[in-house]
This record gives structure tokens, sequence and C-alpha cells, in this order.
């Protein structure tokens, strides 16, 4: 059963259901305003009967005639004394030549009482009121009236076929204009199913759905964010593509360079110390490059925890400048700006593979006799750590996808001179920053070069091992 069926059926249900109660509330006011009618008109009679006679001052319906009981032709009366003997009755009452009482045990009653009673096969509804004379509580008769309930029956009848009739006649309209009006709102869902078909048979998701209804309807946000849904699956589907490419690129050089030593030995019949140092030098990068990428893939996946503590963030900064004036040699200047004391909650080990990754780029980019600048200080509730060099600097179009693994930018920037650099340095730099709560920032320096700034939060407190 499709979803416009059930949505009718559950709209027809509804618009039933309402209905019928509202019928059987109707039904039942108008049922028990009739029979109201009916009690207050032989109340009517009973009273004018014994306003006119004497039997409620002095004794048994002494001023009474045949005449008086014929209140109303409708309303059928009868007189019974004190011995339940019929004493006289209406006209009406005689032709229906009943030859008892119209309630036998109402007859017993000893207060007005209303009773539905069935006679000559029709329902009727009889007021029995017993005759009391004042002051005395004695018995002198007792006066019944009854009136044929066949009208109201009637009545009912009408009333319950036009209520019955009118619901499913309305059920159906319901019905109808729900299949119409639910037809038009889920339209867009088949343009959905259709374009995701068509997506799956074509592998095209650069293709979007095309909606013109309100964009703040349920529908128009489906759409919207099935929308964005595709152009991230697109972004995404684009850039493994890339990653792939940029794989494959990456590990075709050092694959080459070995394969070509190898054949190199291999006519020679004998190895040297430069083929193998070259198969080495290869076999080392292949190693980091395998190692940054499962590095990555734990990261993304979440099964590389941090294991939060406190650390002097300070302290690692001068360690890792130790470490880089080896690199740095005499090619260039590579010296401390202002550094303050600072403590954050962090991975000691990723926090300082973060310094260790901005710092040797900026050495490698750097050109011999320029300089790299590293500061550290405290602004506010945050540490903000500054990289800087005077190299030939990042193309601006180039600075908002420096993040991503493999991106190939302006080649003197994106390659190191010695080929060691895969362009996935900065990835992980801005994975492990991310995850602590931080941001990284690149910006062009002052005349030339390139400027890196980490922001990360102060140690507030105890910090929480998130291994």
């Amino acid at each position: 059963m499709t979803l416009r069926v059930r949505l009718t059926l559950l709209y027809s249900l509804t618009v039933g259901g309402i209905l019928l109660l509202l019928g059987t509330a109707i039904y039942i006011t108008v049922s028990v305003t009739l029979t109201r009618q009916i009690d207050a008109a032989l109340n009517r009679v009973i009273d004018a009967i014994i306003e006119e006679s004497s039997a409620g001052q002095i004794g048994p319906l002494e001023g009474g005639s045949q005449t008086g009981l014929d209140q109303n032709f409708e309303i059928y009366v009868q007189y019974w004394n004190a011995d339940n003997e019929l004493e006289s009755e209406s006209i009406n009452a005689s032709l229906l030549n009943l030859k008892r009482s119209m309630d036998d045990a109402g007859l017993q009653a000893n207060h007005p009482v209303f009773r539905n009673i069935t006679i000559h096969s029709a329902q009727w509804r009889v007021l029995t009121v017993p005759l009391i004379v004042s002051g005395q509580d004695r018995k002198v008769g007792t006066l019944q009236a009854g009136m044929n309930l066949s009208i109201v029956e009637r009545t009912q009848q009408v009333l319950l076929t036009v209520l019955v009739f009118g619901c499913l006649i309305a059920m159906a309209v319901a019905a109808m204009a729900g299949w119409f009006s639910i037809r038009q709102a889920l339209s867009p869902l088949k343009a959905v199913t259709n374009t995701a078909l068509q997506i799956t048979r074509a592998d095209d998701l650069s293709r979007r759905i095309p909606y013109s209804g309100p964009r703040e309807d349920e529908v128009g946000q489906l759409i919207t964010a099935f929308n964005q849904t595709l152009g991230r699956l697109e972004n995404l589907f684009n850039t493994q593509k890339r990653f792939l490419a940029d794989v494959g690129h990456e590990l075709r050089t050092p694959l080459t360079v070995i394969k070509g030593n190898v054949d190199l030995m291999r006519r020679m019949n004998c190895s040297d110390d430069e083929s193998l140092g070259s198969i080495e030098s290869e076999v080392d990068r292949l190693t980091r490059l395998v190692g940054d990428l499962l590095l990555l893939a734990q990261a993304e996946s979440g099964k590389l925890p941090l294991a939060m503590q406190t650390v002097e963030l300070d302290t690692i900064l001068l360690e890792v400048l130790q470490q880089m004036k080896i690199l740095a040699r005499d090619r260039l200047s590579l010296r401390l700006a202002d550094i303050d004391q600072v403590i954050v909650c962090g991975d000691q080990d990723r926090l300082k593979q973060v310094l260790v990754n901005l710092i040797s780029n900026a050495i490698k980019y750097t050109p011999n006799g320029g300089e790299v600048v590293v500061g550290l200080g405290k602004t506010e509730n945050q540490a903000c750590l500054t990289v800087s060099d005077n190299g030939s600097g990042i193309p601006v179009e180039d600075m908002p996808h420096i993040f991503e693994r493999f991106y190939r930018g302006e080649k003197s920037r994106t390659r190191s001179r010695d080929g060691k650099g895969f362009g996935l340095g900065l990835s992980i730099a801005y994975w492990i920053v991310r995850n602590h709560n931080g941001q990284i920032e690149v910006s062009p320096r002052q005349p030339k070069g390139t400027t890196f700034t980490v922001w990360l939060p102060l140690a507030q407190g105890p910090c929480i091992d998130a291994s």
C-alpha cells in the first residue's frame, strides 16, 4: 500500500470518526429533546385536568367531566379510582379500546412516574400521577396520560438516515479531496525518487532536485537537505577521486626510482652503494607516506584517541626549536620571538607533531638567507602560536585548500625541493588542532611570506583523558 493511499485512508477515517461522534451526539440530543417535549406536554395535560377538577381539593374528580379529559387529541387520558377501576377516559382512549390501564405497574406507584410502554405493538410514553387528598395522605385515584412515540421514532429514523448518508458522502468527498491534495503535496517526493534513481544509474552527483514550492514547508526542507547532501557527496566523491589520483602519483615516483635502480643493478650484475642508498631513501619515503595515510585514516574514523593531559606548550616549543635548528643549519635564520608561559589541555605528542610540521614546512619553503620566526603568547583564554616565514608565499586562491590532502597548488610551495613532502602534514596538523577545540589559520606575511596561526584554549581545570 502506497503512502498516498495510507494517508488518504487515514484522512477519510479521521473525518468519518469525527462525523460519527458528532452524529451520535446530535442523535442523542434530538432524542432527549423530543422525549422531554413529550413529557412536558403530558405534564401540562395532567395539570390542566387536575386544575379543572376538584380532586385535588375534596375528593374523587367530582367536578371532572368527560370533556375535561380531552385536553389534547394526541394525548390519551384515563382516570382510575382508588380501587384501580376505570372511572373515565378521553374519547381517543375509548376509541383505542384498551380495556386496561395504559401502565399497569404505574397504578401501584405513589408518585408521578414516566414509563415507556408497548401498546398494540407501538411504543408509548405514559405518565402516571396518583391523586392524593391534601393533608390526609390518602390516595383517591390515578390519572394516566399517554402519547404514541411513532412520530419520535420516525423523526429518529429520518435523522439517522440523514446522518449515515451524510457521513458516507462527507467521507467520500474527504477521500477525493485528500487524494488530490496529498498527490499534489507528495509530487516533489516523486521527483526526489526519480533524481536518486538517475544518480544511481548514471553516477552523476551534479544533478539537483528542482522545487518551486515554499522552502519553509516540510517538503521544501527535505529537498533542500537532499540537495545539500548531494553537494557534499559530490565534493567528497571529487575529493576521493583526486585523493586516489594523488596517492597514485606519489607512489609512482618512489616505485619508479626503486625499479630503475633494481634494473640497473641487475644489468650490472652487482650492487653499488649509490643505488642502494637511493632505494633506501625511496623506501623511507613510502614508509612515511603510508604512515601519514594510516594516521589520517585513523583520525577520520575516530580510532585515534587523544591522551589529554596538562601540557606546557612553551616547553614543547623550545624542544622543537632545538631539533629544527639542525634542519635549518646555516641556510636560514630560525629565531624565537616573544614567548609566554602557556598551559593547555592536550595530547603532548600530537601537539608536538603540529609544531614540527609547521616549522619544518616553513624551513623547507624559505630560501637561503631567509628567516623563520616563531612566537607564543596568550590572548584572553586562548593560546596563540605563530610560525612566519619570508618565502615565496601562498597564492590567495590556494589558501582555502592547503589543509586538504595532496592539494596541488603553486608548485614552489606545495612540493619541497628535496621531494620529501606529500601534502599531508598540514592535513594532519589541521585535524589535531581541530580535535583540541582549536583553530589553525593561514595568512600572507608582509612584505612577502606566510604566517600560520594556531589558537588553542587555555587549561581551565583538570584535563579529561580522551584515551
